[in-house]
């Protein structure tokens, strides 16, 4: 990979106020100006002093911007028992979907475990069937020289993403030469969009979580299913989206509503950065994570309800609104949102509780839509209808298309005792049916002949007796083997000191 340049900041808008300038021109988050003093590390064994620092559990160095305090940890035995239920949908995605997602989304609602939070978002975005779909694809891509006008911007973007994370704190690390390969890549499959910079946050996320080839088919599932027109070249579907948002705004919050239309503040003066980069860049980590839980699951559904209830709490009654008496102390609180209303249960308690649909969003896209038509005529971006959620997708996707197979990384016999358990393995209701079924047969095979059997096998000259088989071994996985620990963070399914390894070698890493 190319050498970084390092230029101090993003490439300048275009100029008369083109939205299409702010394509390579997002601003740069808070923790952007310290990023250059820890960017400046040039390998992974410079990084390696960060280790003496302390990590929180979700890869980021404690005492940064990007770290958080107090967290509500959920009770061990608890987290146990979510990760054998995930465990068991997993193993059996299909059926589950079909039969059971109002679970799923239930599911969702509570939190993925750490421990397969980045399986589960594959299984949810449909990036998993993308994979083997395609299999090889990424790996070409990756391999061919890419478009050197997306390629200076994209190494310019590098190291601003999370640059306090273990994975991101070397310039030239792992996690950001993984970067560089996934949005290279998109630009290569998608040569007419090519990049946005909102994408490298999305990206970085991704790949906390997943190798860099999984992390590309959910970063395409993202921008073709569920935000699909976010990164197109005019910005006309965030746009959109923003003036959807405002209309929803009127029956969720009135007195907002009102605010924002009497200070004459456009939408997309605040819910620009929340959308296009899902909150990554808005909200405490542990608040991101259960919001892109629910979103994988439900949809763009998810991103209007978390703006919603944002604005609301920001802005919804006239004791909060004192002190934003103009347009300049508006956007500031907008910017500069209160720790209550950005805390994890808060937060998705109340955006769980929001009565706003599928239903509503497609029909308020409806009146925009013939709005923008008659006003600014037809939109440039054909991109594809937006999906809302896992179920819609899967119904979406043309068949036939594979089982998911999943791969376990640990294989026990029948009676082996669980590593940390005082009793034996006890297999599941299918398995214990299909032992009784074998150890039937081997027990009929076991009993003596008969005399007239006898003579009818010397007659025929069987002389052999029946040979005894083996039950297959089960296969299991120790949801502790892939649990968070309590000496090592535990929702960084990726940490920046291991080698990269191919897709088929690194997927067992993050089962």
């Amino acid at each position: 990979m190319a050498k970084s340049r390092g230029e101090n900041g993003p490439r300048a808008p275009a100029a008369g106020g083109s939205l299409s300038g702010t394509r390579e021109s997002l601003a740069p988050g808070p923790d952007a100006a310290a990023a250059d003093e820890l960017s400046s590390l040039g390998s992974d064994s410079e990084a390696n002093g960060f280790a003496e620092r302390r990590i929180d559990k979700f890869g980021f160095i404690v005492g940064s911007q990007g770290a958080e305090g107090a967290l509500e940890e959920v009770p061990l035995e608890v987290l146990r028992q979510r990760e054998s239920k995930w465990l068991d949908m997993l193993n059996n995605w299909d059926k589950w979907m079909a039969k059971k997602h109002k679970k799923i989304r239930l599911r969702c609602q509570k939190g993925i475990p750490p421990s397969l939070r980045g399986r589960a978002w594959q299984y949810l975005s449909g990036g998993k069937v993308k994979l083997q779909q395609n299999p090889g694809k990424f790996d070409e891509l990756d391999m061919s020289p890419g478009n050197p006008k997306w390629l200076d911007v994209i190494e310019r973007d590098l190291h601003r993403q999370f640059p306090f994370h273990e994975m991101f704190v070397s310039r030239g690390g792992h996690g950001q030469q993984d970067l560089f390969r996934v949005l290279k890549a998109y630009t290569l499959y998608r040569p007419e969009e090519g990049y946005c910079q909102a994408q490298a946050p999305i990206a970085a996320v991704l790949l906390m979580h997943m190798p860099a080839e999984h992390a590309f088919w959910c970063l395409v599932q993202i921008c073709e299913k569920y935000l699909p027109g976010y990164y197109s070249e005019k910005l006309e579907a965030i746009q959109l989206d923003g003036e959807i948002l405002f209309s929803l705004l009127q029956k969720v919050s009135p007195v907002a509503h009102k605010h924002l239309s009497q200070q004459k503040i456009d939408p997309l003066l605040y819910m620009t950065e929340w959308f296009m980069c899902a909150f990554s860049r808005t909200l405490p980590w542990s608040s991101v994570l259960r919001v892109w839980d629910m979103f994988f699951c439900e949809g763009v559904k998810i991103i209007f309800r978390v703006g919603l209830v944002l604005l609301k709490h920001a802005l919804g009654s006239p004791e909060k609104l004192k002190a934003c008496q103009g347009q300049y102390e508006t956007i500031e609180r907008l910017r500069s949102l209160s720790p209550k209303i950005m805390q994890e249960a808060f937060l998705v308690q109340e955006v769980v509780e929001l009565p706003v649909t599928e239903r509503q969003i497609e029909r308020e896209h409806l009146i925009q839509l013939r709005r923008w038509q008659e006003t600014r005529g037809e939109l440039q971006c054909h991109s594809p209808p937006r999906l809302h959620g896992a179920k819609a997708i899967l119904e979406a996707e043309p068949g036939p298309w594979p089982t998911l197979q999943p791969s376990p990384s640990i294989r026990l016999p029948p009676d082996a005792p669980l590593p940390g358990s005082k009793g034996k393995y006890k297999p599941p209701k299918q398995v214990q049916k299909e032992q009784r079924k074998q150890a039937k047969a081997s027990g009929q095979r076991d009993k003596p002949p008969t005399p007239s059997q006898a003579k009818v096998a010397a007659a025929a000259g069987d002389t052999c007796p029946p040979q005894d088989v083996p039950p297959k071994d089960l296969v299991y996985q120790d949801p502790q083997d892939s649990a968070p620990q309590d000496s090592a963070p535990q929702d960084s399914a990726y940490h920046c000191s291991q080698e990269s390894l191919t897709s088929q070698e690194s997927e067992d890493t993050y089962l």
